[in-house]
């Protein structure tokens, strides 16, 4: 390994954050509570990140606009870190607030149009990034919906879609079961981004 992603811890997260910092650089991780993850708040945010061993952080609120617009704008005392987004339901949106990488769940597919996505940001083609945002948007809003534990199923699904995988290799045994409508509304959802992806708006 060459670095290590910090799974939120509420006991003391500086000295956590420093002691696996004397291993390995460390990405900071802040997930939205529901899914395990602790609300760190602003103080603490700035302590972790004032550590040398720190890289950097992933931010995942899944919803929570605000709460990614509040990281984002104390990373401003921070230039040397990096922001990464872990937001697959606004994805585009969270560049624009200055992140500049993504580790996401969503990632797993329709990889080319979130790369074309990221680039085109990159390099200023923001006509293309409007167009590729809301692509990218509409495939989040049935794959990263309720229950969101799903998302590993509907990733599956939406890899079959795309050929990538056969259709019988789409099992998650740990995930929760999910009816065949939600299925069909990723294959659209997989048909659609991929007509869209060169067709202007």
């Amino acid at each position: 390994a060459d670095a290590l992603l910090a799974f939120p811890r509420a006991d003391d997260p500086v000295g956590y954050h420093e002691a696996l910092g004397r291993e390995l650089p460390v990405i900071a991780f802040y997930l939205y509570e529901a899914a395990g993850g602790v609300a760190y708040d602003n103080q603490t945010l700035h302590a972790i990140l004032a550590l040398p061993s720190v890289i950097g952080i992933k931010v995942a609120t899944l919803d929570s606009v605000v709460t990614f617009q509040r990281i984002a704008g104390l990373m401003r005392d921070h230039p040397d870190k990096l922001l990464i987004t872990g937001e697959d339901r606004f994805l585009g949106y969270s560049l624009t607030m200055g992140a500049r990488t993504a580790l996401i769940g969503m990632g797993a597919a329709l990889t080319d149009l979130q790369v074309a996505l990221m680039e085109s940001f990159r390099s200023g083609d923001f006509g293309k990034f409007v167009r590729l945002s809301g692509v990218c948007d509409r495939f989040a809003s049935v794959t990263f919906v309720p229950p969101v534990e799903g998302y590993v199923r509907r990733m599956l699904w939406a890899l079959a879609a795309d050929g990538v995988i056969p259709d019988d290799a789409c099992d998650d045994p740990w995930g929760p079961s999910l009816p065949p409508a939600e299925r069909d509304a990723v294959r659209h959802a997989i048909r659609e981004a991929r007509a869209r992806r060169h067709t202007p708006p």
